[in-house]
């Protein structure tokens, strides 16, 4: 949970009065935030040798993105405390409607764009300060440190629009970062901020791209480099009264919430509060044309009937609507029916995305420790272990109780791993590869868990032999009919390692798992009668004529005969390949799913 330092005495204030530590922890919890800390209470710091002012620092939830600067916690605040209303956030209509022109070269690095203006905006210090921790909290936060998102702001009387949102060869353009007195190309820009503790772990972002968005005003002169930094031409100080945010992205939902966050927040200090100027985001190459930012209210339903189910109390739906409202939303009783509750959601609030977080905010509202505690009556249950889980369980304990020791390898694994070591070949159709992998050891989602455990054999081979080891664990296919393209498959695999073979251990083992899974055994020719068999069949991971295939019949259906694994001795290359080639082995795997 992020958590934001406000200052104490302007928070008291705009709440318009003043708590004491316990009185507003306690606020705090009803609201469902968190006191972290009140620094009056300890030494106050001396900074620049100045003493620094008394704060309270808040734990917001990660989803209350409104909440991330002193602003928006004392408006959340008193709109809880009922001395204050929901703003009513306006657009503007300008004389003259700024634009934004999107060049068709921006879907290569960083595709989306939002914008929107601030006019007669009143800096002081303070709110100076918040305005740049919200950008910071946000980027860290909701945008995962400039990656999915990033944001610009510029003093927009020291640029001439419309602007241009472009994507350039880093030797093509050049401008002065802020606070440097030197001018840079995107390559030379790239070198000077390597070493940056700040700057320097956004450069990843966009480094190795051929090309580096940018935004231009009209006569060509670079106003920022997302996601890295701004331009000093367009710098921002507490003399600015016309800010301009720009936010690129190559998430769409983000870019929109990210700039309303920042427009809703911070329109309160315009010459008309709450009134935000908008911009033309023109796209020529794919004809689109839209006005940024969209701060109109969401529509969306609740039941009455469920938030009271839920919550455990006995409202109106009159008395919902009026506890929502403590809660930043408006609510009406529907027209249609007396059950459902029209609901509009700011545009602060991008957390509100079904009737179960409705029904939370109406909890708050009417206090969690206001609900009458209650034991579970007829509704109580007992759950029951899904039974794949507890096939598996019995499985992993009677090997073990075996002697067997259990690993847990990783379940990605590299292509050679899962096909060329096990002298398996890839026919494209089988395992999910990862379409873009950050090293050679985790390119595919294995198909079998013999790769993972032969690894763990090889890293412990100095132990003393025999070595025995057992997974029971999940592989993965492909199959492009399924809406996830793949499914998974739960899969037990026992590996014996010594100086000789083990394969009577091995095939001992598996039949003393069917015994405790009440899977007799039978013969081939038993036609119609449920159990396993098992028939010599070469498999190119194990030696030719030391390998079988074990075949079961289902109690369902006894007349179908499926191939549920095999087992033998481990060929010589599988072994040469995991580096085991001074011992022999011998392994089983079979899919387990048949058993539930």
């Amino acid at each position: 949970m992020p958590t934001v330092a406000v200052d104490k005495e302007d928070l008291y204030e705009a709440l318009g009065r003043t708590y004491t530590t316990e009185e507003f922890d306690e606020l705090c919890f009803e609201f469902g935030i968190e006191l972290d800390e009140d620094t009056s209470q300890g030494e106050s710091l001396i900074v620049n040798g100045v003493q620094e002012r008394p704060q309270l620092k808040i734990e917001i939830p990660a989803n209350r993105y409104d909440m991330l600067c002193f602003e928006g916690i004392a408006r959340a605040l008193n709109i809880f405390l009922g001395r204050a209303s929901l703003p009513n956030y306006r657009i503007a209509k300008p004389e003259k409607l700024q634009q934004l022109i999107v060049k068709p070269e921006t879907t290569k690095i960083r595709q989306y764009i939002s914008a929107a203006i601030l006019r007669g905006i009143k800096f002081t210090p303070r709110r100076y300060e918040s305005f740049i921790g919200l950008q910071d909290k946000l980027h860290n936060n909701l945008c995962r440190n400039r990656t999915l998102v990033s944001m610009g702001t510029h003093d927009i009387d020291t640029i001439d629009g419309p602007f241009t949102y472009e994507a350039l060869p880093p030797e093509e353009f050049s401008f002065i970062p802020l606070n440097q007195t030197k001018e840079m190309t995107g390559k030379e820009l790239m070198e000077y901020y390597d070493g940056d503790k700040h700057l320097g772990r956004f450069l990843h972002i966009i480094r190795d791209s051929p090309v580096y968005p940018v935004v231009l005003d009209s006569k060509r002169r670079v106003c920022s480099l997302p996601p890295i930094i701004n331009s000093e031409r367009s710098k921002i100080t507490l003399d600015t009264k016309n800010v301009l945010i720009e936010v690129t992205a190559i998430d769409k939902t983000k870019v929109e919430i990210v700039v309303n966050q920042l427009v809703a927040m911070f329109s309160e200090y315009c010459d008309e509060p709450f009134t935000i100027e908008p911009i033309e985001i023109v796209s020529p190459h794919n004809g689109e044309s839209r006005i940024a930012p969209d701060i109109s209210p969401r529509a969306t339903t609740a039941e009455v009937s469920y938030i009271n189910g839920c919550c455990g109390f006995k409202q109106t739906a009159e008395e919902l609507t009026k506890l929502l409202s403590k809660m930043s939303l408006i609510a009406t009783v529907s027209q249609k029916d007396a059950d459902i509750l029209d609901v509009l959601v700011p545009c602060t609030r991008p957390d509100i995305l079904h009737q179960c977080d409705i029904m939370e905010d109406a909890g708050i509202a009417y206090g969690f420790n206001k609900l009458d505690r209650t034991f579970p009556g007829e509704s109580g249950t007992i759950g029951d272990p899904f039974s794949l889980n507890k096939v598996s369980d019995i499985i992993r304990r009677e090997v073990a109780m075996a002697g067997w020791l259990e690993v847990l390898p990783l379940i990605l694994c590299s292509h050679d791993e899962n096909f060329k070591y096990l002298r398996r070949v890839d026919d494209n159709q089988t395992a999910v590869k990862l379409a873009n992998p950050k090293t050679l050891e985790y390119q595919v989602v294995r198909t079998s868990l013999l790769p993972g455990v032969l690894k763990t054999i090889r890293e412990n081979r100095k132990h003393s032999l025999p070595i025995k080891v057992f997974e029971v664990s999940d592989v993965a296919f492909k199959n492009e009919k399924l809406e996830r393209k793949s499914y998974n498959e739960r899969h037990w695999t026992a590996v014996y390692v010594g100086r000789t073979s083990g394969f009577e251990t091995v095939h001992g083992l598996l039949d003393r798992i069917m015994e405790m899974l009440r899977v007799p055994w039978i013969k081939e020719s038993d036609l119609g009668v449920p159990g396993y068999f098992i028939t010599q069949k070469d498999d190119d991971t194990f030696f030719p004529g030391r390998a079988a295939a074990v075949y079961y019949r289902t109690k369902q259906d006894p007349s179908k005969t499926v191939k549920i694994g095999s087992f033998g001795i481990l060929h010589p290359d599988v072994l040469e390949h995991f580096e085991l080639s001074s011992v022999v082995a011998s392994a089983l795997e079979i899919n387990i799913e048949y058993f539930v």
